[in-house]
């Protein structure tokens, strides 16, 4: 006795995939060789902790002086800035081979959930790492509203 199986003729066109085989076509073709040996522009990358009292935010902002670096707040936004200066040279005897700069400006913003007394507000930067202390102003909590 045979065996039955269904057949749905629509079956092949949904696995069907046109790009199949593509990735391995592409696979050892970059853009990296190109442009690996320049580096990116750096970020401003941050962290940030709520307590009941205050936010503790830590920024890293790695070869930058404390001098160039700008912290603004405005009611619950703060705002970073820090002005990126960077140079390589290298020589060989009393010839410059290759001498590279970087200079250009940072800048991160971001919002918290409540407003920060600014009068309170704490900085402190150490081995590229920038710590904020912002303290809530009291009485700036969510309301709830109920629902009629």
């Amino acid at each position: 006795m045979a065996n039955i199986t269904r057949w749905d003729p629509f079956g092949e066109i949904g696995r069907f995939d046109p790009f199949r085989g593509v990735d391995d076509l592409l696979k050892g073709f970059t853009l990296r060789p190109v442009f690996g040996a320049m580096e990116a522009e750096p970020e401003i990358k941050v962290e940030i902790l709520e307590e009941d009292k205050a936010y503790t935010v830590k920024a890293e902002i790695p070869g930058v002086k404390k001098e160039d670096i700008q912290v603004s707040i405005e009611g619950n936004r703060v705002s970073l800035s820090a002005e990126v200066k960077k140079e390589k040279e290298e020589k060989e005897g009393k010839t410059v081979v290759r001498s590279e700069r970087y200079y250009g400006k940072q800048y991160r913003s971001f919002s918290l959930a409540g407003d920060i007394d600014e009068a309170k507000v704490q900085a402190k930067y150490q081995d590229g790492i920038l710590e904020l202390t912002l303290p809530k102003k009291p009485g700036s909590e969510a309301r709830k509203i109920a629902v009629q």
